[in-house]
């Protein structure tokens, strides 16, 4: 029996490359998909790169608040760099190609992105729940170097998640067929093309999950319960007013962020729903990274006095 199992194993073929799919079965569009995802770079990429520039050289910006915004930025440019010049590529060319090992690659630094925004847009909305709810304590509570462990915190929580994953991920053999029906190496369709037991990833992958999505949400979702309830007790609609304009940008970031990956991962993947779910895989992998300086810089009256000076 073993040597029947060993014989079959000899004879498969390991596959060294993936096909990404991606939006082929739209052959007319694809011309316009590449500008239309060429202008969500070229946008992306500005916007956060000013984001970053002017927290780092404006000093009225030097504050916990813009010091987390500069870290999202920072944050968002490399997660669409790991997924969009892939895309942009193939769309040109139509060479829809990738090697297992870029493959892996891309996975592992989409893992450790998205693992990441979760607990910083966490550590973010703590931050406005310190600044509202106990203003007199702010200061001493959200000092420089509570700051730094937050945000250091949040991109180690990113990297381990990653490099574990990747550990268990390297063990896995592919022997065809080699499609990936999606735009990026996403973990789901991956594990349906390995010849190997998945059990242990799996299980380690469903471990992950329930730790670094709900916990960050959680206490997002706590931290603005905190904050509504303590903004609706102000007396003065102007100071209410102000109170919850200093959070309301990075609730829209939150909620938009938070609402597309959530339906991506709880909808059930059935093949009416496939085609959707690729849809709403753009928004929260290239629509979000553009919305959040668009809305960080259109909503906040220091981002944008800062950005008028650079302009004067």
């Amino acid at each position: 029996m073993h040597l029947i199992d060993k014989a079959e194993e000899d004879n498969r073929t390991i596959i060294t490359e993936f096909i990404l799919l991606g939006f082929g079965n739209l052959p007319g569009l694809q011309v316009l998909l590449f500008l239309v995802f060429l202008v969500i770079y070229i946008v992306t990429m500005s916007g956060n790169t000013l984001i970053i520039a002017l927290v780092v050289t404006d000093q009225h910006l030097h504050t916990p608040m813009y010091f987390f915004l500069g870290n999202l930025s920072c944050l968002e440019t490399c997660y669409i760099l790991t997924i969009l010049p892939r895309l942009l590529a193939s769309l040109l060319t139509g060479d829809r190609t990738i090697s297992v090992s870029g493959c892996f690659a891309q996975f592992h630094c989409f893992v450790c992105f998205i693992t990441t925004e979760c607990y910083l847009l966490a550590v973010m909305s703590y931050d406005r729940y310190l600044a509202i709810c106990k203003p007199l304590h702010y200061a001493a509570l959200m000092n420089n170097r509570l700051c730094l462990q937050l945000v250091v915190g949040s991109w180690i929580s990113g990297f381990l998640s990653c490099v574990i994953m990747m550990c268990f991920m390297l063990q896995l053999t592919f022997c065809g067929p080699n499609e990936i029906d999606h735009f990026f190496c996403d973990f789901s369709p991956m594990l349906k093309l390995s010849c190997s037991d998945t059990s242990m990833i799996t299980l380690i992958s469903f471990i992950f999950a329930s730790i670094n999505a709900p916990c960050p949400f959680l206490l997002t979702v706590t931290s603005y319960v905190c904050i509504i309830a303590t903004i609706l007790r102000i007396p003065s609609i102007t100071v209410r007013q102000k109170a919850f304009s200093t959070c309301s940008s990075h609730l829209i970031v939150v909620a938009v962020f938070y609402g597309t990956l959530m339906t991506v991962y709880l909808l059930p993947k059935t093949n009416t729903l496939k085609a959707l779910n690729k849809v709403f895989s753009v928004f929260y992998t290239v629509l979000t990274p553009m919305l959040n300086p668009l809305i960080y810089s259109l909503r906040n009256k220091e981002v944008k006095e800062a950005l008028r000076k650079v302009i004067s």
